[in-house]
Protein backbone atom coordinates (compact mmCIF):
# COMPACT_ATOMS: atom_id res chain seq x y z
CA UNK A 1 0.00 0.00 0.00
CA UNK A 2 1.43 3.38 -1.01
CA UNK A 3 2.12 6.07 1.55
CA UNK A 4 -0.75 8.63 1.44
CA UNK A 5 1.66 11.28 2.77
CA UNK A 6 4.16 10.79 -0.03
CA UNK A 7 4.18 14.12 -1.97
CA UNK A 8 5.24 12.28 -5.11
CA UNK A 9 1.64 11.01 -5.37
CA UNK A 10 0.57 14.64 -5.86
CA UNK A 11 3.08 15.18 -8.63
CA UNK A 12 5.90 16.66 -6.57
CA UNK A 13 9.30 16.46 -8.28
CA UNK A 14 11.55 14.22 -6.17
CA UNK A 15 14.57 13.68 -8.42
CA UNK A 16 16.91 16.52 -9.33
CA UNK A 17 19.85 14.80 -10.95
CA UNK A 18 20.91 17.24 -13.67
CA UNK A 19 17.94 19.55 -12.98
CA UNK A 20 17.70 22.85 -11.15
CA UNK A 21 16.54 22.52 -7.56
CA UNK A 22 15.43 25.07 -4.98
CA UNK A 23 18.91 25.18 -3.51
CA UNK A 24 20.48 25.59 -6.94
CA UNK A 25 18.20 28.50 -7.87
CA UNK A 26 18.92 30.36 -4.62
CA UNK A 27 22.65 29.45 -4.54
CA UNK A 28 22.13 28.23 -1.00
CA UNK A 29 25.54 26.59 -0.77
CA UNK A 30 27.20 30.00 -1.24
CA UNK A 31 24.62 31.82 0.88
CA UNK A 32 24.74 29.44 3.85
CA UNK A 33 28.48 29.10 3.59
CA UNK A 34 28.95 32.85 4.08
CA UNK A 35 28.57 32.74 7.88
CA UNK A 36 32.14 32.33 9.06
CA UNK A 37 32.62 33.25 12.74
CA UNK A 38 36.18 34.21 13.67
CA UNK A 39 35.80 33.49 17.38
CA UNK A 40 34.41 30.65 19.46
CA UNK A 41 31.64 32.85 20.89
CA UNK A 42 28.14 31.40 20.48
CA UNK A 43 26.49 34.78 19.76
CA UNK A 44 28.78 35.72 16.90
CA UNK A 45 26.57 33.64 14.57
CA UNK A 46 23.58 35.79 15.55
CA UNK A 47 25.61 38.94 14.91
CA UNK A 48 26.70 37.76 11.46
CA UNK A 49 23.26 36.56 10.35
CA UNK A 50 21.62 39.77 11.60
CA UNK A 51 23.92 41.95 9.54
CA UNK A 52 23.99 39.74 6.46
CA UNK A 53 20.20 39.55 6.28
CA UNK A 54 20.01 43.32 6.79
CA UNK A 55 22.31 43.77 3.80
CA UNK A 56 20.07 41.49 1.73
CA UNK A 57 16.99 43.55 2.66
CA UNK A 58 18.92 46.72 1.81
CA UNK A 59 19.81 45.27 -1.56
CA UNK A 60 16.12 44.74 -2.24
CA UNK A 61 15.31 48.23 -0.94
CA UNK A 62 17.78 49.74 -3.42
CA UNK A 63 16.26 47.66 -6.22
CA UNK A 64 12.79 48.97 -5.39
CA UNK A 65 13.86 52.57 -4.73
CA UNK A 66 15.60 52.73 -8.09
CA UNK A 67 12.48 51.47 -9.85
CA UNK A 68 10.25 53.86 -7.87
CA UNK A 69 12.43 56.84 -8.75
CA UNK A 70 12.36 55.93 -12.44
CA UNK A 71 8.58 55.47 -12.43
CA UNK A 72 8.00 58.84 -10.74
CA UNK A 73 10.41 60.56 -13.14
CA UNK A 74 8.36 59.16 -16.05
CA UNK A 75 5.15 60.43 -14.48
CA UNK A 76 3.97 56.88 -13.70
CA UNK A 77 3.05 57.69 -10.13
CA UNK A 78 0.80 54.77 -9.27
CA UNK A 79 3.40 52.09 -10.04
CA UNK A 80 5.79 54.23 -8.01
CA UNK A 81 3.36 54.19 -5.08
CA UNK A 82 3.34 50.39 -5.04
CA UNK A 83 7.14 50.29 -4.99
CA UNK A 84 7.41 52.86 -2.21
CA UNK A 85 4.90 50.89 -0.14
CA UNK A 86 7.09 47.84 -0.59
CA UNK A 87 10.19 49.71 0.56
CA UNK A 88 8.35 50.83 3.69
CA UNK A 89 7.50 47.19 4.43
CA UNK A 90 11.12 46.23 3.85
CA UNK A 91 12.11 48.66 6.59
CA UNK A 92 9.43 47.14 8.78
CA UNK A 93 11.31 43.84 8.38
CA UNK A 94 14.59 45.57 9.18
CA UNK A 95 12.99 47.04 12.29
CA UNK A 96 11.87 43.59 13.44
CA UNK A 97 15.41 42.28 13.12
CA UNK A 98 16.58 44.55 15.95
CA UNK A 99 14.28 42.62 18.29
CA UNK A 100 16.31 39.47 17.62
CA UNK A 101 19.66 41.21 18.06
CA UNK A 102 18.50 42.71 21.36
CA UNK A 103 18.42 39.20 22.84
CA UNK A 104 22.22 39.49 22.90
CA UNK A 105 23.35 40.87 26.25
CA UNK A 106 26.42 43.07 26.89
CA UNK A 107 28.15 40.02 28.36
CA UNK A 108 27.41 38.03 25.18
CA UNK A 109 28.78 40.76 22.92
CA UNK A 110 32.03 41.19 24.85
CA UNK A 111 32.90 37.55 24.11
CA UNK A 112 33.62 38.40 20.46
CA UNK A 113 33.62 42.21 20.09
CA UNK A 114 37.42 42.46 19.96
CA UNK A 115 37.45 40.01 17.05
CA UNK A 116 35.53 42.53 14.91
CA UNK A 117 38.53 44.84 14.71
CA UNK A 118 37.55 48.12 12.98
CA UNK A 119 34.62 46.64 11.07
CA UNK A 120 31.32 48.40 11.75
CA UNK A 121 27.85 48.83 10.29
CA UNK A 122 28.88 52.47 9.82
CA UNK A 123 30.87 51.19 6.84
CA UNK A 124 27.86 49.65 5.03
CA UNK A 125 28.06 51.01 1.50
CA UNK A 126 24.53 49.85 0.72
CA UNK A 127 23.16 51.88 3.63
CA UNK A 128 25.15 54.87 2.38
CA UNK A 129 23.73 54.34 -1.10
CA UNK A 130 20.18 54.25 0.31
CA UNK A 131 20.76 57.57 2.07
CA UNK A 132 22.25 59.11 -1.07
CA UNK A 133 19.30 57.81 -3.12
CA UNK A 134 16.83 59.38 -0.72
CA UNK A 135 18.61 62.75 -0.69
CA UNK A 136 20.77 62.69 2.46
CA UNK A 137 23.99 63.40 0.62
CA UNK A 138 27.39 64.01 2.13
CA UNK A 139 30.47 63.51 -0.06
CA UNK A 140 32.62 63.14 3.08
CA UNK A 141 30.98 59.74 3.59
CA UNK A 142 32.83 58.40 0.54
CA UNK A 143 36.04 58.21 2.57
CA UNK A 144 35.29 54.96 4.47
CA UNK A 145 34.99 53.24 1.07
CA UNK A 146 38.13 54.57 -0.62
CA UNK A 147 39.77 51.15 -0.35
CA UNK A 148 37.15 49.91 -2.87
CA UNK A 149 37.25 51.89 -6.12
CA UNK A 150 34.20 50.10 -7.51
CA UNK A 151 32.09 51.09 -4.50
CA UNK A 152 33.25 54.71 -4.54
CA UNK A 153 32.41 54.95 -8.25
CA UNK A 154 28.93 53.63 -7.58
CA UNK A 155 28.39 56.11 -4.75
CA UNK A 156 29.73 58.99 -6.84
CA UNK A 157 27.38 58.03 -9.67
CA UNK A 158 24.46 58.28 -7.25
CA UNK A 159 25.60 61.73 -6.12
CA UNK A 160 25.45 62.86 -9.74
CA UNK A 161 21.81 61.91 -10.33
CA UNK A 162 18.60 63.37 -8.87
CA UNK A 163 17.57 61.83 -5.57
CA UNK A 164 14.12 60.35 -4.98
CA UNK A 165 13.06 63.63 -3.40
CA UNK A 166 14.52 65.66 -6.28
CA UNK A 167 12.41 63.60 -8.67
CA UNK A 168 9.30 64.17 -6.51
CA UNK A 169 9.94 67.92 -6.61
CA UNK A 170 10.37 67.64 -10.36
CA UNK A 171 6.84 66.18 -10.55
CA UNK A 172 5.52 69.17 -8.61
CA UNK A 173 7.18 71.51 -11.10
CA UNK A 174 5.93 69.48 -14.08
CA UNK A 175 2.37 69.79 -12.74
CA UNK A 176 2.59 73.56 -12.66
CA UNK A 177 3.74 74.26 -9.11
CA UNK A 178 6.25 77.04 -8.60
CA UNK A 179 9.43 75.40 -7.37
CA UNK A 180 12.36 77.82 -6.87
CA UNK A 181 14.96 77.55 -9.60
CA UNK A 182 17.66 77.40 -6.94
CA UNK A 183 16.13 74.09 -5.84
CA UNK A 184 15.68 72.64 -9.33
CA UNK A 185 19.21 73.55 -10.47
CA UNK A 186 21.07 72.92 -7.22
CA UNK A 187 24.30 70.92 -6.95
CA UNK A 188 22.92 67.38 -6.61
CA UNK A 189 25.96 66.16 -4.68
CA UNK A 190 25.23 68.57 -1.82
CA UNK A 191 22.82 67.91 1.05
CA UNK A 192 19.29 69.10 0.39
CA UNK A 193 18.24 72.19 2.34
CA UNK A 194 14.58 72.97 3.15
CA UNK A 195 13.09 75.78 1.07
CA UNK A 196 10.02 77.92 1.88
CA UNK A 197 8.92 77.79 -1.75
CA UNK A 198 8.89 74.00 -1.72
CA UNK A 199 6.94 73.97 1.53
CA UNK A 200 4.41 76.38 0.02
CA UNK A 201 3.96 74.05 -2.98
CA UNK A 202 3.41 70.96 -0.83
CA UNK A 203 1.11 72.96 1.47
CA UNK A 204 -1.07 73.80 -1.54
CA UNK A 205 -1.32 70.08 -2.32
CA UNK A 206 -2.35 69.29 1.25
CA UNK A 207 -4.83 72.19 1.42
CA UNK A 208 -6.84 70.77 -1.50
CA UNK A 209 -5.91 67.08 -1.84
CA UNK A 210 -8.96 66.35 -4.01
CA UNK A 211 -7.49 68.64 -6.69
CA UNK A 212 -4.03 67.06 -6.60
CA UNK A 213 -4.72 63.55 -5.44
CA UNK A 214 -1.73 61.80 -7.02
CA UNK A 215 0.73 64.37 -5.68
CA UNK A 216 -0.97 64.15 -2.30
CA UNK A 217 -0.59 60.37 -2.33
CA UNK A 218 3.03 60.70 -3.44
CA UNK A 219 3.72 62.97 -0.47
CA UNK A 220 2.11 60.53 1.96
CA UNK A 221 4.01 57.57 0.51
CA UNK A 222 7.25 59.46 1.11
CA UNK A 223 6.22 60.33 4.67
CA UNK A 224 5.16 56.74 5.31
CA UNK A 225 8.54 55.47 4.19
CA UNK A 226 10.45 58.05 6.23
CA UNK A 227 8.37 57.08 9.26
CA UNK A 228 9.65 53.50 9.01
CA UNK A 229 13.17 54.74 8.28
CA UNK A 230 13.15 56.89 11.42
CA UNK A 231 11.96 53.94 13.46
CA UNK A 232 14.85 51.90 12.08
CA UNK A 233 17.31 54.57 13.20
CA UNK A 234 15.68 54.78 16.64
CA UNK A 235 15.75 50.99 17.08
CA UNK A 236 19.40 51.03 16.06
CA UNK A 237 20.15 53.52 18.83
CA UNK A 238 18.27 51.63 21.54
CA UNK A 239 19.86 48.34 20.52
CA UNK A 240 23.37 49.79 20.59
CA UNK A 241 22.77 51.48 23.93
CA UNK A 242 21.33 48.28 25.37
CA UNK A 243 24.30 46.19 24.22
CA UNK A 244 27.33 48.50 24.58
CA UNK A 245 26.06 51.51 26.50
CA UNK A 246 27.98 54.65 25.54
CA UNK A 247 31.20 52.99 24.41
CA UNK A 248 32.73 54.04 21.11
CA UNK A 249 31.65 51.99 18.11
CA UNK A 250 34.06 49.48 16.60
CA UNK A 251 34.37 51.76 13.56
CA UNK A 252 35.54 54.66 15.72
CA UNK A 253 32.32 56.70 15.93
CA UNK A 254 31.03 57.99 19.26
CA UNK A 255 28.45 55.21 19.17
CA UNK A 256 25.08 56.19 20.65
CA UNK A 257 25.92 59.92 20.56
CA UNK A 258 26.62 59.74 16.82
CA UNK A 259 23.47 57.74 16.14
CA UNK A 260 21.33 60.21 18.11
CA UNK A 261 22.56 63.03 15.86
CA UNK A 262 21.35 61.03 12.88
CA UNK A 263 17.82 61.12 14.30
CA UNK A 264 17.75 64.84 13.53
CA UNK A 265 18.24 64.27 9.79
CA UNK A 266 15.05 64.83 7.78
CA UNK A 267 14.86 63.19 4.38
CA UNK A 268 11.79 65.05 3.11
CA UNK A 269 11.76 68.09 5.42
CA UNK A 270 8.98 70.20 3.93
CA UNK A 271 6.54 67.28 4.13
CA UNK A 272 7.02 67.29 7.90
CA UNK A 273 7.25 71.05 8.42
CA UNK A 274 4.02 71.90 6.58
CA UNK A 275 1.91 69.96 9.08
CA UNK A 276 2.28 72.66 11.70
CA UNK A 277 0.67 75.26 9.48
CA UNK A 278 -2.26 73.25 8.16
Amino acid sequence: MSDPLNPERDGAQMSFDGRMSYGDYLHLDALLGAQVPISDAHDEMLFIVQHQTSELWMRLALHELGAARSAIARGELRPGFKLLSRVARIFEQLNGAWDVLRTMTPSDYTTFRDALGQSSGFQSWQYRLIEFTLGNRNAAMLKPHEHRRDIVERLRAELARPSLYDVALGRLAADGFSIPQAVLSRDLAQPYRPDPGVEAAWSRVYATPEAYWELYELAEKLVDFEDYFRRWRFNHITTVERVIGFKRGTGGTSGVAYLKRMLEVELFPELWHLRTGL
